[in-house]
């Protein structure tokens, strides 16, 4: 008797420690997928995929607020609004109608001559207005090197790149090659034919 309880705690023990295990594994699984390093982006579009490297350590600021954006699924089914040839491709504002979406409080421009970084060719960058702490949701995508958007002096402050291209340059290029007209009776540089972000979401 005495003997078949030893065996039972012992089991009981291993039980125990399995359990434990195993809830060890799935909280390091869960930690590490969550701080992965450097994050990766997909967004899929109407016309492929484009997946982008966020640039986490160089500009923390403007990563952090592209993910808060991605995480609430905000750019879900808004459209690239303005294409330039020979220049840049942006998106992240507005929807197929038109409308512009509204959007979190403005962030800090973090600027190139302090982030290291530059406006060069396959680079994402944050779009803003005059002001240059005015940067929101909308993005844009670097075609050619423009380094005159880098950081030149306090009345030139630039623009702030967070990310780079690593695949699907060829749609971003695709997208750059379509014809645009002025839509709405206002916004210039629209592609004639709508190119839709169907879902951008973090690549784990």
């Amino acid at each position: 008797m005495k003997q078949t309880k030893i065996i039972i705690l012992s089991l009981s023990i291993v039980l125990l420690i399995l359990i434990v295990y195993f809830i060890f594994s799935l909280t390091t699984d869960n930690t590490t997928k969550k701080e992965r390093y450097p994050t990766m982006i997909v967004i899929e579009t109407s016309l492929g995929n484009i997946e982008i490297e966020l640039f986490d350590k160089n500009a923390p600021i403007s990563v952090a607020n592209f993910k808060k954006y991605v995480s609430s699924n905000f750019y879900d089914g808004v459209v690239f609004h303005r294409v330039i040839k020979n220049f840049m491709v942006q998106t992240g504002g507005f929807n197929t109608d038109g409308s512009e979406k509204e959007t979190y409080d403005p962030i800090v421009l973090e600027q190139t001559n302090i982030t290291g970084l530059s406006n060069l060719k396959g680079t994402v960058s944050m779009a803003r207005t005059m002001d240059p702490d005015s940067a929101t949701s909308q993005f844009f995508i670097n075609t050619v090197d423009n380094l005159f958007l880098d950081y030149k002096d306090s009345k030139n402050p630039g623009y702030a790149v967070f990310g780079k291209v690593v695949s699907g340059m060829d749609v971003v290029l695709k997208i750059e090659s379509l014809e645009t007209t002025t839509k709405y009776d206002y916004y210039q540089d629209w592609p004639v034919e709508d190119v839709v972000i169907k879902k951008v979401y973090i690549k784990e």
